[in-house]
């Protein structure tokens, strides 16, 4: 059965309680597998057959469920129709690309109007969907780069109202708050004491404001739930329907009626409204990981087309194209250089602030930064394909996905609205006919704070913004958290094992000793045994020549030159004969170096391979060879030890080198000699025994492993089927990222903990309160907008951690 996923900008949400709405509703649909809504995100992920069902279904089951689907609208110009043929063609094309919900050809002026789902499909996939047919899209210069921005345009929309109500409200507030007894020297204007004066004030912010909480509530009873908007037209409407009740029975009287709940009901909503507008633009900051991973991208990108240099959006870069990069500009999409030589500032995705050199035939990363060269580079991946485009697809998933401690908000939520509104009748009734017999005004302010104050708002949104918040900021750091279960699991491990190579080495080998006979001559020495090597395509050959360039030493050419497998190699070199290699070889050729035995055995023990050299039939040195430990291992393995893990090395190698190797690095525990698939079975055994296991490897070899492990961690610079594989990405290849994820996920995980403490504790402690009487309306309106505000204001300081053991 096949997969597909699609993601979906919902709009309208006002609580925890439409996010489970929705989430059932769209469950319910045949072929849907899962579905999960993200209130702080406002969008839904949905997995489901496409043979089944589709994306026209799920837009109709949230519109029927009373919200919103948001989708982007683009026009564009069309060349080479010759009739309307052409025209069914392109419509036909672009109508079956996943994510474009309608696509319709207007032939007369050569244009179509696509409306289309910008997480499925992209401007430049609609256009290379057409380009294969024949035809050519450009887009519209009034509409080419526009992108709308729903948030900011619904925070700009509650501004307004806000506003609006404000206005109107402010003569209510000031007439409730002049007739306390401790504030009755307020002066007060006369009309503002008048009933209909207060009616005409109220009667907008009630039913115009206020119309987006009817409209909710309504669609909300009609598909048999509740949610805020429920909560919220009940209690204003109670305060003003008694109000206009008090009012139509003061005509003929002269006399003020003081006692009217038109403040209420119009206060309680311009604060309602407030609320909303703090906790969109919070909401907006929690996204600010990838707003600045998006900032990291080039918008332009010089490339030769048909001979000609040209400035294209990086978007119409094509796999393939030359794209020229000048000194200081940012590489704009991935590739090869294939002419130049610079530095580059690969920070942004390492971490390294030290520029790395490049040259021909070397990989670039889009957005790093050339420093000083001028570079021409092959695209070889462009657009979503980039590693930088990766990456943000990472966060997002991440950042939408729910956490398996959010199951407990969602049962609350979902039975929550209900339970509230039985509270508030009770409230009514205990304190109509016990507690205050008669006094229908007293007992409809304490029903009207009960429901305002009971709203779920902060229950919704605790879980998810504090996962936007914590892996956004993870990611700053190079630590890319592939969903919220894995951010949730990572703080529980207490097992990390490691790959040798490549993870607590470098991976490469590299020269690390020379040692000379006595009376030899180190410079004539390394010019000889590098001219040799240089011939030779075997790694350990390869690390010598480039450990002897480091050095300085010019090399030549060999004479002659013969590879003996198993044994090393023999050359002559200005009339020298040499003889690099095993024990073997030097007796095979009589050559005797067994007074220099113990020197070799001594770096095979630090997991080293050594090698002898002999020059014209003696013995003249030993070269040896080692894949060298990466300089944060060390301090890496101490902080994690610190923290009460148990770190273990796994590795292919002979047990020897891999115990010298964990000797230098403070790992005790070393499984050697694993085959591939072994590896896996070795993390099966450890979670048998009760251990909650990372794997953290590099390589293809690893994948089984990674896949195996409560949580997989790939290092960014090994393979893609590594990282694939993997639950986190550790971009910067430093295993000091290990302690920094786990660090990330405690903090996280005690930031969602504190959020639902005090979302709970506000509802707990807050409809009692109401209940019995110590709470005004519009105090409550207060607090629960507070609430919402403060739960995602204390997410937000996932933001400023800074990463410590």
């Amino acid at each position: 059965m096949s997969q597909k996923e699609v993601t979906l900008q919902i709009t309208g949400m006002t609580c925890a309680a439409c996010a489970t709405k929705i989430e059932k509703g769209l469950k319910k649909i045949e072929g849907v597998e899962d579905a999960n809504v993200n209130l702080a995100l406002e969008k839904t992920k949905i997995k489901y057959d496409p043979d089944k069902t589709d994306v026209t279904k799920f837009k109709e089951k949230v519109q029927s469920l009373g919200y919103g689907v948001v989708s982007d609208k683009v026009e564009f110009d069309i060349t080479g129709m010759t009739c309307a043929a052409c025209a069914t063609k392109i419509e036909k094309r672009l109508n079956k690309l996943d994510g474009v919900e309608k696509a319709g050809v207007n032939f007369a002026i050569e244009t179509v109007l696509v409306e289309y789902n910008p997480d499925q499909v992209s401007i430049p996939d609609m256009k290379e969907a057409i380009k294969k047919l024949g035809y050519t899209l450009e887009q519209k210069k009034e509409n080419a780069g526009e992108k709308v921005d729903h948030r900011q345009k619904e925070i700009e929309k509650q501004q307004g109202k806000f506003l609006f109500s404000a206005i109107l409200s402010f003569p209510l507030l000031w007439a409730m708050v002049s007739h306390f007894e401790f504030t009755s020297f307020i002066w007060l204007p006369d009309m503002f004491m008048n009933p209909w004066v207060q009616f005409a004030l109220a009667t907008p912010v009630q039913f115009i404001v206020g119309r987006q909480f009817y409209v909710g509530a309504y669609k909300a009873l009609r598909n048999k739930s509740a949610n805020m908007d429920v909560l919220v037209a009940l209690g204003t409407s109670a305060a003003y329907f008694y109000s206009l009740y008090l009012s139509i029975m003061s005509i003929g009287s002269n006399a003020h009626m003081v006692e009217l709940y038109y403040e209420t009901s119009a206060v309680l909503i311009t604060l309602i409204i407030l609320g909303k507008l703090f906790e969109a633009k919070a909401k907006g900051r929690s996204s600010e990981a990838i707003k600045k991973l998006m900032g990291l991208q080039a918008k332009n990108a010089t490339v030769a087309r048909d001979g000609q240099e040209m400035i294209i959006p990086i978007e119409e870069v094509l796999e393939g194209d030359i794209v020229f990069v000048k000194p200081g500009e940012k590489v704009p999409v991935d590739g090869e250089i294939v002419e130049g030589r610079s530095a580059l500032d690969e920070s942004m995705l390492t971490g390294e602030s030290i520029p790395v050199d490049k040259t021909i035939g070397d990989h670039v990363i889009g957005s790093t930064i050339n420093k000083n060269g001028f570079l021409k580079i092959k695209a070889t991946k462009v657009g979503k394909d980039t590693a930088l485009a990766q990456i943000i697809k990472v966060v997002e998933e991440a950042q939408g996905s729910k956490a398996p401690i959010q199951r407990l908000a969602d049962v609350i939520s979902g039975i929550f609205v209900p339970i509230v509104v039985s509270i508030a009748i009770v409230t009514f009734l205990v304190w109509y006919f016990a507690v205050s017999p008669g006094e229908f005004a007293e007992a409809l302010e304490k029903f009207i704070a009960v429901l305002v104050i009971a709203c779920p708002c902060a229950l919704g949104l605790a879980t998810p913004t504090s996962i936007m918040a914590g892996s956004g900021r993870a990611a700053e750091f190079g630590i890319l958290f592939k969903g919220g279960e894995h951010l949730e699991t990572t703080h529980r491990l207490d097992t990390i094992i490691l790959d040798k190579t490549g993870t607590v080495t470098n991976g490469k080998p590299s020269l690390t000793d020379v040692i000379l006979a006595e009376g030899m001559d180190e410079t004539e020495f390394l010019v000889l045994v590098g001219t040799s090597e240089r011939n030779s395509e075997h790694p350990l050959a390869e690390a010598i020549v480039e450990g002897i360039k480091e050095k300085g030493i010019e090399l030549g050419s060999s004479d002659t030159f013969e590879a003996i497998p198993g044994f090393g190699i023999q050359s002559t070199v200005n009339g020298k004969q040499l003889f690099i290699g095993t024990r073997r070889l030097m007796a095979k050729h009589n050559i005797d170096v067994q007074n220099e035995l113990a020197k070799m055995e001594n770096l095979e023990k630090q997991g080293k391979t050594a090698m002898l050299v002999a020059i014209d039939g003696r013995y003249a040195g030993i070269v040896a060879v080692a894949d060298t430990i990466k300089e944060t291992s060390k301090e890496a393995i101490a902080r994690l030890h610190n923290m009460g893990l148990d770190v273990v090395m796994i590795t292919g190698d002979n047990t020897q080198t891999a115990q010298a190797i964990a000797d230098q690095v403070g790992i005790k525990q070393v499984i050697a000699e694993v085959l591939p698939e072994g590896k896996a079975e070795e993390v099966k055994k450890l979670q048998q025994a009760g251990k909650k296991v990372a794997m953290v490897g590099d390589g293809i070899n690893d994948a089984p492993a990674l896949a195996t492990a409560d949580i997989g961690m790939a290092i960014g610079t090994g393979t893609d089927v590594a990282m694939e594989a993997a639950d986190i990405t550790l971009i910067r290849g430093d295993l000091t990222s290990i302690a920094d994820a786990i660090f990330m996920s405690k903090k996280t995980i005690t930031n969602i903990k504190q959020n639902l403490f005090w979302a709970l504790a506000y509802n707990s402690l807050g409809v009692p309160i109401a209940a019995v009487g110590f709470l005004a309306p519009w105090l409550a309106g207060a607090a629960m907008a507070f609430s919402s505000v403060s739960v995602v204001l204390n997410a937000l300081r996932l933001q400023r951690i800074k990463l410590k053991a």
